[in-house]
């Protein structure tokens, strides 16, 4: 595959630009805020934006009703703050609401579950216009089908900055949840789902670039592999997480958790032409995005060693007897990302 042209990767100071079907108001100056529609004009466009869903009692009282045929619920909270998690003149609204939906769901799907509900904390400032809101609530909605959920509750509030905080839920089916201490000695390390993507899309856009799109789009939009979790408990998964800060420092809390080694291989990661495309377009290696970028939000998973592994699985390494994480023999610390670096 022929490499990116210098067009591909020319700079642009334009701010980030998608359309919204026919409309586009929330690009301008004069569009109409959340501050202006008011508290219950904002809750009332967002659920009119959600579509169906399948709880008992949806969006709209004072809490939601689900089935909870299993027993028990799984449950996981993430949150995005604009400027941190996301830059408004990089992604769409309706990008960060597919983004926000994604990280949350995988967290279930990496339990072995299937999700159930999603609730969402729109914490907004009052000169946000309304139509990105909308936009947003879009972008939920269309991540959530993609899942086979629905928003089912949540809340607004005013802030000085854009806050959103996502809660899924989920069911193990009767299954047992698949944690991140199971993984035994004898075990190989699978992953299903991209690595590297999110991470040479962020640096593709750190540079004042805006496509090759298929990479800044995998920033935008991570695609998690909600199926596999499902699939990989049923395979006998003894240990699973999804890779939301670098593969390494993730499969380093498996290894913490379960008391392990896990020694990975680089040759057998597979590298796509595009990223490594990329990568030498922006001089960087790869293996590094592979390794330390997060937010593909791909499942990894340990498996006992006679288990056979579906095609969307992929072999990349094996658990030892020892401790921490070891790339083609050498020692890797770990250097994904962390909110709070020590001495930072």
């Amino acid at each position: 595959m022929s490499g990116p042209t210098k067009e591909e990767y020319e700079p642009t100071a334009r701010p980030f630009r998608r359309p919204i079907g026919a409309n586009q108001s929330w690009l301008e100056e004069d569009a109409i805020t959340v501050g202006e529609t008011g508290e219950f004009g904002l809750i009332d466009r967002f659920i009119a934006r959600l579509g169906p869903t399948s709880a008992i009692l949806g969006p709209g009282d004072d809490a939601a009703v689900l089935a909870a045929p299993d027993g028990r619920v799984i449950a996981s909270t993430d949150a995005l703050v604009d400027g941190r998690h996301f830059r408004r003149d990089w992604s769409s609204p309706t990008d960060v609401g597919h983004k926000a939906a994604a990280q949350a769901i995988a967290d279930i799907a990496a339990m072995g579950g299937v999700p159930t509900g999603v609730l969402v904390v729109l914490a907004s400032p009052a000169d946000l216009p309304i139509d990105w809101t909308d936009a947003f609530a879009d972008g939920l909605r269309e991540e959530c089908t993609h899942a086979g959920t629905a928003v089912v509750g949540g809340d607004v509030v005013r802030s000085d900055v854009l806050t959103i905080a996502v809660t899924a839920l989920g069911d193990l089916q009767g299954r047992a949840a698949v944690t991140r201490a199971g993984a035994r000695p004898g075990d190989v390390v699978a992953i299903a789902g991209r690595l590297g993507w999110s991470a040479a899309g962020l640096a593709v856009l750190g540079r004042g670039f805006r496509s090759p799109i298929v990479i800044v789009n995998a920033h935008r939009r991570p695609e998690p592999p909600y199926s596999e979790g499902p699939q990989a408990a049923r395979l006998g998964a003894t240990a699973m997480c999804d890779v939301s800060d670098g593969l390494v420092q993730d499969l380093g809390h498996i290894a913490a958790a379960s008391g392990v080694r896990i020694e990975l291989t680089s040759a057998d990661f597979e590298i796509a032409d595009r990223l490594r495309d990329v990568g030498s377009a922006l001089g960087v290696d790869p293996l590094a995005w592979v390794l330390d970028g997060g937010e593909d939000h791909a499942l990894v998973a340990t498996f006992p060693r006679a288990t056979t592994l579906p095609d969307q699985w992929r072999i990349i390494g094996a658990v030892t007897d020892g401790s921490g994480i070891v790339v083609d023999g050498e020692q890797r610390e770990p250097a994904g990302w962390d909110h709070f670096p020590r001495g930072k």
